[in-house]
């Protein structure tokens, strides 16, 4: 049932393009494994073998430092709706911080220069495996809205209460390891 590409085609990214959310996976020796979900919204396909998405600030931010630390990243669609599927795209990933250009020129072209409140950085994987499954024991569900509260939170902290949020929150992982968001931030013991 699961076929393997070695890149996407016009028919998977028709299909990325259609789904509402998406999770991320990533890991660094000796740390905890981090799975996440995203909006759907906030993802790009940039080529047949690289992708990108707009990281919102979270209470978290182990992608990062897992990056940082060695690079691994999955990421899984599942249709929740339609005909099932699964598509898992298989690669390393990298974090582009928000104020370089890099971050300006991804914003501006595949992100059409919007930029949401509490934006914190784009990630960027490049894959080499994408790998389809069936997802018949995927659930159906009826999509209802998006949810406000992190772009209401965001904009109620206003540019300095964000950035003194990374800094408490962000600038470490669960474990330890720097995220490189906060450049002076030690590791934790």
């Amino acid at each position: 049932m699961a076929k393997q590409f070695p890149a996407l085609d016009a028919a998977l990214t028709d299909f990325i393009g259609r789904q509402r959310i998406f999770f991320t996976a990533s890991a660094a020796d000796g740390a905890r494994i981090n799975l996440s979900p995203k909006d759907g919204k906030s993802f790009r396909v940039l080529g047949p073998n690289r992708a990108a998405w707009l990281d919102q600030t979270g209470s978290g931010n182990e992608t990062a430092a897992h990056l940082r630390a060695d690079g691994r990243l999955t990421v899984m669609f599942c249709a929740f709706e339609g005909l099932p599927q699964i598509l898992r795209l298989y690669g390393r990933g990298r974090i582009v911080p928000r104020g370089g250009d890099e971050y300006a020129a991804l914003l501006a072209e595949p992100f059409g220069g919007e930029e949401p409140a509490g934006a914190r950085q784009i990630v960027v994987l490049d894959f080499d495996l994408a790998q389809t499954s069936c997802g018949y024991g995927v659930p159906l569900f009826d999509y209802v809205d998006e949810r406000p509260n992190l772009i209401r939170w965001a904009t109620a902290q206003g540019e300095d209460g964000m950035d003194a949020y990374r800094r408490r929150k962000n600038a470490v992982s669960l474990d330890g390891l720097p995220t490189g968001l906060i450049e002076d931030a030690p590791a934790a013991e």
